[in-house]
């Protein structure tokens, strides 16, 4: 009898973490080049308007959806012009209409809404001008072209220089 209690109690409490929820929502993508590769969750437009509507201007974004977009550098290098040591960091923005703000913070692991609790950690900022897409991003997309990393998104893009 103690042995089929407890192998019930194993079935039941199996089937409860495996009905534990996702909390990712969107599809999650990781792009690389050979010194740096990010990871984030890649939501869409559906229809919104995003830059100035659903994230508005002047405020801190993730840079994607669920947890902390994280950005990892193999070896030291510059990122936005500025000096960036080999690791793991997580990638945040500021959107302005003209330009963004790109934070690099020394956090790498924590759920992407909680920024101001570990502000206190970013490593650079980098202002970079924004660029106007003459068609729509439907989906945010992070990736890299000669030696930029490029952020897109509805009609909105912007370029961050890098090198090792």
């Amino acid at each position: 009898m103690k042995k089929l209690m407890l192998l019930s109690t194993v079935f039941l409490m199996s089937l409860a973490v495996s009905a534990q929820p996702d909390h990712k929502i969107s599809p999650h993508d990781t792009v690389s080049t050979k010194n740096i590769k990010v990871t984030y969750g890649r939501p869409y437009k559906k229809g919104r308007v995003i830059f100035g509507g659903l994230q508005k201007y002047g405020e801190v974004w993730r840079c994607g959806a669920d947890e902390a977009t994280e950005i990892t550098f193999a070896k030291d290098g510059t990122f936005g012009g500025k000096a960036i040591k080999a690791g793991s960091y997580t990638l945040f923005v500021i959107p302005n209409e003209k330009s963004w703000t790109i934070i690099i913070n020394g956090d790498p692991h924590f759920w992407g809404t909680q920024y101001e609790e570990h502000k206190a950690k970013d490593v650079l900022h980098v202002d970079v001008p924004v660029k106007n897409l003459g068609s729509v991003v439907d989906q945010l997309t992070i990736h890299f072209a000669g030696h930029d990393m490029i952020i897109e998104w509805d009609k909105t893009g912007v370029s961050i220089p890098v090198s090792f």
